[in-house]
């Protein structure tokens, strides 16, 4: 269950990176099996760290032969599109992983009785790999061979990874991807790259900017008389590399771990952070694709760009290598260069400083290679609009402090203010609050071990600090203290010279603060907290991903209803309830529906009120739920015009503010609000000629020529006084509104005018005969005059003083103000209506506002309260029902047309 929640959740509520399985796109098809390979192929992926495409095909039982060791290791061979890979049955004993590409033969060799059913596997580099004891030997070794041949054929080699020295990038594709931008830039300058302009332009196999900058060789600062640790360090790895191999083949057991731990080499940190991320294989299979990726971006502004050329000179802006222009020209062209490769992602915060620091240790291409590694594969859904994946793990650490370190939980009651701080930890990897020189050895133990190293570094820090973490009165006081502390860690092994942290000390100290080794809290680290494992994680990551992503969801629906209460009259609880809806039925479509893009209608990168959208088709069944506006077989077409009124950048779409606020009007608006909508969806945008109702008027002549056109009395002497009040108050309040910068509706022509009375009465409520149709045309298709007459016959039946009826007859609109434009007829010449003669006039709004308010019975319904409540009371029960009759409906017409 865990399993398909998280599936739903993540297809519903997090479709910006969010891909599904091919397996688990038909909702309705998903199976129990369906979910646990699901499961066996995420834990696959981060377990080995492979790109997320990767599928896993099969897991089988065997034994690898370690020279190292000089035996038989038990564990389990897993095969996937493009890898084989080992781990051993005992945590940490062993583990290889094998990229096909690599791969130079597979064989079976002579079962016996010592080495039953063996394979080997040899690679480039001229090692061989021992299997034994494999089931289903032969068509296991098949399927290998199929899929090798594939491998080979779609990514030929062009690119050494098995080569000792420096693993750089030196073919000729490079330098000729080097020369394009060259020629770009000079066409874009007008001006030839020579002498200094050329040295602006690094190739982009460049060595890293640490080499650039002149930083002094491993060792050079020792005495003669002892090897310097950075020296050593050189020669214990050299040691290693001979033991258990130098190329992304190598045996991966404790020991590498242990040397890890202590910090790589800087002369070898670039080459083995590209081997244990295993992006050395995506730079082998890609030639040239950084260098187009550049020459593509190059030159293009958008809101991306302008967000990379911002944090450009906050990246590492102490490290003499980001003083230049050689270091921050490298970093714009890596970020940029992404951006352009995963708009899904473009650029975050936190890119620019870890790619800093990678271009410090390795050469341009490669730390773009990195960068895919870590916002792909190793930190999947961290870099997006949300952060999601960072605050799961923050939230998994929470978990982890409750577990590992339970007084300091039970003293801190809220774990919030740590969870908050450690978001850094967590996006920066340690490098935005600790000194450079110590968090570059925290990025080893990252790219060997991935996101367990940060969590049980983290936890690390939290326990050197526990005792005065205990004893601090309020959450600013914690926070300072672990400021401090990650500021004074110090890496005595660094050959450089120290740079400073982002944070400056605290100028307060009485006494020095003590100084804490890198390399002692990441030993403390793996001895204290190592112990948890990468499916232990993933679980974890599993359960709290639910829980984060319904977090969001809840923050979202609360900002939407802070945003949109103050612009409506719709009370708040009614608000949230119509919500619900909204979101629901665009949940129903997803998941109901066949896969299509829904990035589109549900964007987390927009306002609040905007995120969730719907289509026409959405939007109908909405408005049939929820609308007061329902009018029969009308109510289809009201909806469609509806929409396309409301669909302002005519993209299909509507959020969920315009939403509310065409229902505010319908059931909270004034009479004028209520008309002047009404009158917007009889004319263009809403109405369109295609419309089913806007082609087809009444044939037969909709007035009789022999009934009289003549307005309802009032009832009364009071009535008509408040009659006459009301029309002078609703001329003076249209009078305003012309003032105003909105654009002034168009007119309405006869012939809309008449095509769309039957719905007007039908949704007023009148009976749809001809009479009631006659008499709501007849009021608006008389002239301007009579509305003048309304006063005089009202004044002269004594129902309204003379002074009364001049103010009316002076507030009445000017001839040149006529809601009707008549080219050839007085309204004198008109009195007959004979439908040839009518054809030329047109109606204003203003104009069928004054009528409409002659009749007390249209007045008394647009006027009269609506209860909303109801209406979503019932739309909550009939949703789904809606819902799945159409889907009924669709079936059969779907299984008629299919038996034709």
């Amino acid at each position: 269950m865990e399993q398909l929640a998280d599936v739903t959740l993540r297809r519903l509520l997090d479709n910006e990176v969010f891909d599904l399985d091919p397996d688990l796109q038909e909702p309705s098809q998903i199976t129990k099996r369906d979910l646990e390979a699901r499961a066996q192929n995420e834990f696959f992926r981060a377990f080995f760290r492979l790109p997320r495409k990767e599928k896993l095909h099969t897991v089988v039982d065997c034994s690898l032969w370690t020279p190292f060791s000089r035996c038989h290791t038990a564990g389990r061979m897993f095969t996937s599109d493009s890898y084989i890979c080992f781990a051993s049955r005992e945590d940490g004993c062993c583990k290889i992983v094998l990229p096909l590409r690599e791969v130079v033969s597979i064989e079976k060799m002579e079962d016996t009785s010592l080495l039953p059913h063996p394979i080997i596997v040899s690679i480039r580099s001229k090692v061989a790999f021992q299997f034994i004891e494999l089931r289903d030997r032969d068509s296991l070794v098949e399927a290998l061979l199929v899929r090798l041949k594939q491998v080979h054929a779609n990514h030929p080699v062009h690119y050494d990874t098995s080569v000792d020295d420096d693993m750089g990038s030196t073919h000729e594709e490079t330098h000729v991807g080097t020369r394009r931008m060259w020629g770009l830039l000079e066409g874009v300058t007008g001006t030839p790259l020579t002498g200094e302009k050329e040295k602006e332009v690094q190739p982009l196999s460049a060595p890293g900017l640490l080499s650039q900058n002149g930083h002094p060789p491993s060792g050079s600062q020792s005495p003669d008389s002892q090897m310097s640790r950075e020296q050593i360090k050189i020669s214990l790895w050299n040691d290693h590399f001979v033991e258990y191999g130098r190329t992304v083949c190598m045996f991966r057991t404790e020991k590498i771990r242990k040397l890890v731990a202590m910090g790589i080499p800087e002369s070898l940190r670039g080459r083995l952070w590209l081997l244990f991320s295993d992006a050395v294989t995506d730079l082998a299979s890609h030639p040239g694709y950084y260098g187009n990726l550049v020459e593509e971006s190059l030159g293009k502004c958008c809101l991306v760009t302008e967000e990379i050329e911002r944090d450009l000179h906050r990246s590492l802006p102490e490290h003499p290598a980001f003083q230049n222009e050689t270091g921050i020209a490298a970093l714009r062209r890596v970020l940029t260069a992404y951006a352009h490769r995963n708009p899904k992602i473009g650029y975050c915060q936190s890119m620019n400083i870890l790619t800093s620091v990678l271009l410090l240790y390795a050469k341009e291409e490669e730390a773009f290679w990195l960068l895919v590694a870590v916002c792909e594969r190793m930190l999947p859904d961290y870099f997006n609009h949300r952060v999601i994946g960072a605050q799961v793990d923050q939230s998994v650490f929470e978990e982890l402090i409750k577990g590992h370190l339970p007084e300091l939980a039970e003293h801190m009651n809220d774990l919030s203010a740590l969870a908050s701080v450690s978001l850094s930890w967590f996006l920066t990897l340690f490098l935005s609050i600790m000194p450079l020189e110590s968090a570059v050895n925290v990025v080893d133990c990252f790219f060997y071990d991935g996101i367990k190293a940060i969590f049980q570094l983290g936890l690390a820090v939290l326990e050197a600090n526990a005792e005065d973490l205990c004893s601090s009165k309020d959450d600013g006081q914690a926070l300072m203290i672990l400021s401090r502390f990650l500021d004074h860690i110090k890496n005595e092994d660094s050959p450089g010279p120290p740079v400073g942290s982002h944070h400056a000390f605290f100028s307060d100290d009485q006494e020095p603060y003590p100084v804490t080794d890198i390399s002692d809290l990441i030993r403390d680290s793996y001895e204290k907290f190592g112990d948890q494992s990468v499916e232990q994680i993933e679980h974890l990551r599993y359960k709290h991903r639910i829980r984060v992503l319904q977090g969001h969801e809840d923050t979202t629906k609360q900002n939407v209803l802070r945003v949109v209460i103050p612009e409506v009259s719709i009370l708040p609880e009614d608000l949230e309830e119509l919500y619900d809806l909204f979101k629901r039925e665009h949940m129903m479509s997803c998941y109901w529906e066949q896969p299509r893009p829904t990035a589109s209608r549900h964007d987390p990168s927009r306002p609040y009120a905007e995120q969730y959208r719907i289509d026409a088709r959405q939007f109908a069944h909405l408005f049939q739920l929820v609308s007061p506006w329902t009018c029969g077989a009308h109510t289809e077409i009201l909806a469609e015009r509806t929409f396309r009124l409301l669909d302002d950048n005519m993209d299909q779409l509507i959020e969920f503010k315009a939403f509310v606020s065409c229902l505010d009007i319908m059931y909270n608006g004034e009479m004028n609000e209520k008309i002047k909508l009404l009158y917007r969806l009889h004319i263009p945008p809403a109405l369109t000629e295609n419309d089913r109702d806007s082609q087809s008027p009444l044939k037969n002549p909709l007035l009789s020529t022999s009934r009289p056109l003549v307005f309802g009395k009032p009832n009364g002497t009071g009535d008509a006084v408040d009659y006459q009040k009301q029309l002078k108050q609703m001329i003076k309040d249209l009078a305003k509104e012309k003032d105003k910068t909105e654009k002034e509706l168009p007119k309405m022509s006869q012939m809309k005018f008449r095509s769309c009375c039957p719905g007007w009465t039908i949704l007023l409520a009148q009976p749809p005969n001809r009479d009631g149709v006659s008499l709501l045309v007849g009021l608006v298709s008389d002239s301007q005059s009579q509305i003048g007459e309304v006063g005089q016959r009202s004044s002269s039946s004594g129902s309204c003083s003379q002074e009364c009826g001049e103010e009316l007859q002076a507030s009445a609109p000017s001839p040149e103000d006529s809601v009707f434009a008549d080219t050839g007829k007085t309204p004198q010449d008109s009195q007959a209506f004979p439908e040839e003669a009518q054809a030329d006039w047109t109606v204003s709004l203003e104009h069928i506002l004054a009528s409409l308010l002659t009749e007390q019975s249209l007045v008394n319904f647009f006027e009269k309260p609506l209860d909303m409540k109801s209406k979503l009371e019932n739309a909550k029960i009939n949703q789904y029902n809606l819902k799945t009759s159409e889907m009924s409906h669709q079936s059969q017409s779907e299984l008629k047309l299919s038996n034709l």
